[in-house]
């Protein structure tokens, strides 16, 4: 009697490779396996057919995150009418079909096969770091191999030399059996196309670039070749010095707004590796060098250990008990406000710390500090995001997966670069290019992502920094006045008098592409090939980052874009939508929390009165229904002298907010500044409590990416300090007087649900079992919200917005003729807090001005001058970079590195609706120079300063953790 296989009847296992990739015909075909009858979709390999029936053929050359490529001919199999033995991972199942996997014959050839393999292979399996967890050693198993009679005689590879210029991975060429997977894994998982293959025959080799070291091809360390190597040949550096890990845990990256997943691999309680976890809805198995390989912070030397307080901050840090620092703490908060007032403390929160830990401070400062003076890094990035997605399409998030790409027909890029901002999709949105569809760039700089290998049609629109709103504008004008609109979207879905207001505005000739070219700088018929591109496309999905938020029309400049999906129709399905990318890892997860001073959790207003009412019989407290203070007014309060408190979790603003010097002096003008951070950062120097913080893989949690994507975050291993941030927090409170009790970040969460409409039905119980939800998830949507505004807006219609163009008031004139814009490179993470304690320094050593050629020859600069660089609030010292990636007039710079002082020029112009910083458009002059400039010497003396004041402290925490 036959038994009988459904694969749609199992669950998908992210732990099992099948082969091949998974075919999406809805068609089913019905075929024999073994004896076994297996009913598949169309399109799908034997193999993995196979697999999905629990049957195991032999395979070498063949993954499911790569297209089949039969190279190996291991997974060779019988089929009844055909001769021969055909590679089941390129046969497609046909309906009918009788498939023999096991017999005499197969088992002969693939024996042969095998011997093939080993016999220009080392067989030093006991002595090899893949030994336990290596594919050849496995099928060499499995197809029953005992001798190779062809001995090393004769020509061989085994005396290749292995390259360990790459500080995560070693190559060792003598151990690859050129399978290919690393090849094709860089092309098609990663599309860098940084590794070939060499030669042909038995001369056919792996080679990075054109035979030259990892480190200086094209490679960027994506470990994506590392991964689908089945040998040793590619080997993290870690598994060589540690050994084989020996039991894993599933957790969510913390960098960027990806949300990467990740198996945790471990050895006892040491981290051995990151492995991209193929069960993660947001990368699907892939990574970046980040979240791969800079993990090293975790467990650096410069971690702080222990809470220590002080009275000022030019005194020595002293090293006290949990209970003595927060009682130190509560103390000054409490002293204070009997002195200030309510209103004279605040707290900030962070973008990577965990929903849950964002959640309590916000709670915090309204339950125990009895005001609204809560604020985030969100500020200085995307809140022109929530402001300008709330007033037309009614949420503050991006409408689509990720994986919404895949269908797209035009990618409209405005203000990021993917590839080095959020990787792990800048790879996916590449995979989509070259399959054909098309890409619009709108930004001051080239970005890599025009440089993708086979990308047909492209239009890059290179406008000045500060004319988003013109650019967009211009856009829209051609949409509408070539009748280019969907008027059955717009007639069902919008609202029909704002859109006349904004159509009658958006027609006037001063928005053509002609009269605004004077303005971008773009010329008008690129203007127009773009608009056609995007408006005519089937699917038209808009992505932008920061250099759409960080304007001073920031939040005008969203939305116009949001005017543009919606004038155009490109809401509300797969492969379209307004898509922000977040920087940091839980930048959504922190907007979500209520962590704005008008804002409670799931963006209710703290002067609606039914709102203020359901949180007052939850919290036991009443909630003030005044908005408090931003961050930029908080520092200017402190200055001012009525702002004397400040309590930041897990953020440097004193490197990342803009004109440093202004930040400075607001905080040595508190009284009392309290800390929580993993390391001494930039803010930690000026402050009285520093209390240590958890990193991602010391905690339990959530984090919420950049498609609205809950995922959970998995406690790896014990706190360093001891306690989690969420408990510290709510230590703090409790020492307030303000009582709060949780014993597991799953309670919080339960809370939070309680109280914020979009998280009703979010429990940790359904993540589990889901993986991952993407809110809203409620009663209508038990299960998430993958695409938003399917029928309709949470505002009932869509409200177009009329977007007029005001020029920044930040300008070049003779004085500052330059406009420089910045940014952030893939090997570095924001501050740099993290990966400057990692290899990937190696990268990135230090921050560059990057010069065109014209600005560089007529000043005489030369790559590697030293650059002066001042601006109408400060001035820097950088080396420069001559590149012609900017236009003439533009300089760019990242802030990766403290002593570079980028944001020591960065003004305080700001967004008109959310005081968004405008880091995009500084007027700078450039000029060689020998020294370094008077804030960064200053810089140099108050940084070593600070240190030795810690060092006293750190020993004595050394000394304590020996005994």
């Amino acid at each position: 009697m036959l038994q009988f296989f459904d694969p749609t009847q199992h669950e998908y296992n992210p732990n099992i490779d099948y082969g091949t990739p998974p075919s999406t015909s809805e068609t089913q075909v019905s075929l024999t396996i073994d004896g076994i009858d297996v009913t598949v979709p169309e399109g799908t390999s034997v193999l993995r057919a196979a697999t999905l029936a629990g049957i195991q053929i032999p395979k070498l050359c063949a993954s499911d995150n790569l297209e089949a490529f039969g190279s190996c001919r291991l997974c060779s199999v019988q089929i009844e009418g055909r001769r021969g033995y055909p590679a089941s991972c390129t046969t497609p199942v046909a309906e009918g079909m009788a498939v023999v996997t096991q017999n005499t014959k197969l088992a002969k050839l693939r024996r042969n096969v095998m011997e093939l393999y080993i016999s220009d292979h080392p067989l030093d399996c006991l002595t090899c770091p893949a030994n336990g967890n290596c594919e050849l050693q496995d099928m060499a198993g499995a197809v029953g191999l005992r001798e190779v009679r062809y001995g090393f005689d004769g020509e061989n590879h085994l005396d290749a030399e292995t390259d360990d210029s790459n500080p995560y991975f070693s190559f060792d060429p003598s151990k690859c059996i050129v399978c290919s997977r690393c090849v094709r894994a860089c092309e098609e998982v990663q599309g860098t196309f940084a590794l070939t293959i060499e030669g042909r025959g038995f001369e056919s080799k792996v080679s990075a670039g054109q035979s030259e070291p990892f480190m200086d091809s094209e490679c960027v360390s994506c470990g994506a070749c590392v991964q689908a190597c089945p040998t040793s040949t590619l080997m993290e550096k870690s598994v060589i010095d540690a050994g084989q890990p020996e039991h894993s845990v599933v957790t969510t990256c913390a960098y960027c707004g990806v949300g990467c997943s990740f198996k945790a691999e471990m050895k006892g309680d040491q981290l051995v590796r990151m492995v991209p976890y193929k069960g993660g809805d947001a990368n699907h198995g892939h990574s970046c060098v980040k979240g791969r390989f800079a993990f090293g912070y975790a467990t650096h030397k410069d971690r702080i250990k222990e809470p220590m307080i002080r009275e000022s901050i030019d005194q020595p840090w002293r090293t006290v008990s949990w209970d003595e620092a927060i009682g130190f703490a509560a103390k000054r908060l409490k002293d204070t406000q009997a002195k200030y007032g309510r209103e004279s403390i605040g707290g900030i929160t962070s973008s990577r710390c965990t929903n849950e830990e964002t959640y309590l401070v916000q709670k915090l400062v309204r339950a125990a500090f009895g005001n609204n003076n809560t604020d985030t890094c969100a500020r200085v990035c995307h809140s022109p995001t929530g402001f300008g997605l709330k007033t037309t399409i009614g949420e503050s998030a991006g409408t689509q997966t990720f994986d919404s790409v895949m269908k797209a027909d035009t990618i409209v890029v405005i203000g990021a670069n993917p590839t080095d901002a959020h990787p792990v999709f800048g790879s996916q949105m590449r995979r989509r290019l070259r399959q054909g569809a098309k890409l619009v760039v709108i930004d001051p700089r080239r970005i890599d992502l025009l440089k993708t290998p086979h990308l047909k049609d492209a239009i890059h629109l290179p406008l000045r920094p500060g004319t988003n709103v013109a650019m967009v504008n211009a856009i829209a004008h051609v949409v509408v006045t070539e009748g280019l609109e969907d008027k059955d979207f717009i007639a069902g879905r919008c609202e029909p008098k704002q859109y006349e207001a904004w159509r009658s505005f958006i027609m006037e000739e001063r928005n053509s592409p002609e009269a605004m070219e004077a303005v971008t700088g773009v010329s008008a018929e690129l203007v127009r090939q773009a608009a056609r591109i995007y408006a005519e496309a089937g699917n038209g999905a808009i992505y932008y980052g920061l250099g759409v938020t960080e304007h001073s029309q920031g939040s005008t400049m969203v939305q116009g874009i949001a005017n543009l999906a919606m004038a155009t129709g490109n809401l509300g399905r797969e492969g379209v939508g307004v898509n922000p990318l977040r920087g940091q890892n839980n930048v959504q997860g922190s907007c979500d929390m209520g962590s704005f001073p008008h804002e409670l959790p799931g963006y209710q207003h703290v002067s609606d009165a039914a709102v203020r009412a359901n949180f007052e019989a939850v919290w036991g407290v009443a909630i003030d229904n005044e908005p408090g203070l931003r961050i930029p007014n908080m520092f200017d309060a402190a200055i001012a002298g009525t702002f004397k408190a400040l309590y930041v979790q897990g953020e440097d603003i004193v490197q990342s907010d803009p004109n440093t010097q202004h930040v400075e002096a607001a905080l040595s003008a508190l009284d009392c500044l309290i800390v929580q951070d993993i390391f001494l950062n930039e803010t930690a120097k000026y402050a009285h409590v520093l209390l240590p913080g958890s990193t991602f893989l010391e905690k339990n949690g959530t984090f919420t990416n950049a498609e609205r994507r809950i995922n959970r975050v998995r406690k790896v291993m014990a706190p360093v300090a001891g306690m989690e941030d969420w408990e510290v927090t709510m230590a703090l409170s409790n020492a307030l007087g303000y009582p709060m009790h949780y014993n597991h970040p799953s309670e919080i969460m339960d809370e939070i649900a309680r109280l914020t409409p979009t998280f009703t039905g979010v429990t940790y119980e359904k993540l589990e079992k889901l993986g991952s939800i993407q809110w809203p998830c409620n009663e209508e949507h038990p299960d998430g919200t993958p695409t938003m505004h399917v029928l309709d807006f949470p505002i009932g219609k869509g409200k177009f917005a009329v977007t007029e163009y005001m020029p920044s008031e930040e300008r070049t004139n003779r004085k500052f003729p330059l406009l420089l814009t910045t940014g952030r490179i893939l090997s570095q993470y924001n501050v740099g807090a993290q990966t400057r304690r990692t290899e990937n320094s190696r990268w990135h050593e230090e921050d560059v001005l990057e010069i065109h050629p014209s600005d560089a020859e007529l000043r005489g600069i030369r790559d590697n001058d030293w650059l002066g660089i001042s601006s109408r609030v400060g001035r820097t010292v950088l080396r420069a970079r001559v590149s012609d990636r900017m236009l003439p007039g533009v300089v760019y710079t990242t802030f990766h590195h403290p002593g570079s002082g980028a944001n020591v020029i960065t003004t305080d112009a700001s967004d008109w609706a959310t005081n968004c910083p405008e880091y995009k458009v500084t007027a700078v002059q450039v000029e060689k120079v020998s020294q370094p400039s008077e804030w960064q010497q200053h810089f140099e003396r108050f940084d070593k300063q600070q240190h030795e004041l810690l060092e006293p402290a750190t020993e004595d925490a050394d000394v304590a953790a020996l005994k």
